[in-house]
């Protein structure tokens, strides 16, 4: 008998069937493009022209540090070297002393053997491992002339002191041995530090280069922003002091003939000396000012090129003064002053580890070596914002 029941749709019961292996294939596919866009590069990982500056100018500074480095283990170097080979001369000459010394003691223990006169206790004296292994043995001594002991003392005395002086030669052979590396090093550390620079820039395209540029003149605008207002901060200054030394003056012309005359005598004291600093300072700067436009290279003294303190270093020498050759030794070759009491001449020193050092020429502004890759050339004292600057110190 045939059923009468409706047989059931297929749609749903097929549906319901297949709904965990399709649900299971889509959250796959989810997954993978999810996969997938986490594994694709971001759009653009190239650093922003503002960290790129950033990068380059800390790169510069660092390339500038080691530079200083160089320069102090090349001087001390070649310090060593001259105290080396001073040492060794010496040594040489000393040896020579000594080879005599031993020649005429062995002729008379020559003498001695071919009379057959104590001939076993000198030739125990020549063969001793050192003359005081001889001289223990007292009862020899007797056996020796006047002139033979004046002789022993005399060598024992030079070979005392050649000894030490090989010592010192050997201790000042390795401490040159030691500079020679620290030179190696700091060299090698500077190119690598200028090297990266390079490169950093060489991946800019011209737009980003153009960006650049105006970041760095907007630093520049900010730098003569900022020492136009030191200069007016010396000038009203300068002005109060001497509309001060007018009041002192017009005072003392009323005051009794004694307290005039030693107050006469001090200000021109005083006036000599600062007239004997702005003569050797225009020197400085006649000299400083004649380098404009020559090239920043690092460890180089002039004439051609120079880096920072190698320039102020020239500059002075110019002027009859003779600085330290490295940035940390130069900025204690003088008295420190305030950054407003500053005067043309003066050396103004930047960074925390006194790695940069320029010329002051008044309003603000300076002569140095910048970095390499640019030129000798006038600058704000604010170059690089107003933390940058450590000291102002005054030569001479």
């Amino acid at each position: 008998m045939a059923s009468h029941r409706k047989s059931r749709p297929a749609g749903p019961g097929v549906a319901g069937i297949r709904t965990p292996a399709l649900a299971t294939a889509a959250l796959t596919s989810v997954a993978l493009l999810s996969q997938t866009a986490e594994a694709a590069p971001a759009p653009d990982s190239r650093p922003s022209i503002e960290e790129v500056e950033k990068k380059v100018d800390d790169l510069y500074r660092q390339a500038e540090s080691a530079t200083e480095k160089y320069n102090d283990a090349k001087e001390k170097t070649g310090k060593q070297r001259t105290r080396v080979a001073s040492l060794l001369d010496d040594v040489a000459k000393r040896t020579d002393r000594l080879n005599k010394a031993r020649e005429e003691l062995g002729s008379f223990a020559a003498a001695q053997y071919r009379t057959g006169a104590s001939a076993s206790s000198t030739a125990t004296f020549l063969l001793a491992d050192t003359p005081q292994d001889y001289f223990d043995q007292s009862h020899l001594m007797g056996r020796l002339t006047d002139r033979q002991k004046g002789m022993v003392d005399d060598y024992v005395t030079q070979q005392s002191a050649t000894m030490e002086k090989r010592r010192e030669a050997t201790r000042s052979l390795e401490t040159l041995t030691e500079s020679q590396r620290d030179i190696r090093t700091a060299k090698a550390t500077v190119q690598k530090k200028l090297a990266d620079a390079r490169e950093l820039l060489s991946k800019l395209n011209a737009e980003e280069k153009a960006r650049l540029a105006a970041i760095e003149k907007q630093k520049q605008e900010e730098a003569a922003r900022k020492a136009a207002e030191l200069a007016k901060q010396q000038a009203a200054e300068q002005a109060a002091a001497q509309q001060q030394a007018a009041s002192s003056g017009s005072g003392t012309s009323d005051s009794s003939g004694s307290t005039g005359s030693t107050g006469s005598t001090d200000t021109s004291g005083s006036s000599t000396s600062g007239t004997s600093y702005a003569t050797q300072a225009d020197k400085a700067l006649a000299f400083a000012r004649a380098q404009i436009g020559k090239p920043y290279v690092w460890g180089a003294t002039g004439p051609d090129s120079y880096d920072c303190s190698g320039l102020t270093q020239a500059a002075w020498k110019a002027a009859g003064v003779t600085l330290p050759r490295t940035t940390y030794d130069q900025v204690n070759a003088g008295t420190t002053v305030s950054l407003s009491q500053a005067q043309p001449g003066d050396l103004v020193f930047f960074y925390d580890d006194i790695s940069h050092v320029g010329v002051y020429i008044g309003n603000g502004m300076m002569i140095h070596a910048p970095k390499p890759g640019a030129y000798v050339r006038e600058e704000s004292i604010y170059y690089d914002g107003e933390s940058a600057i450590h000291s102002v110190v005054r030569p001479a």
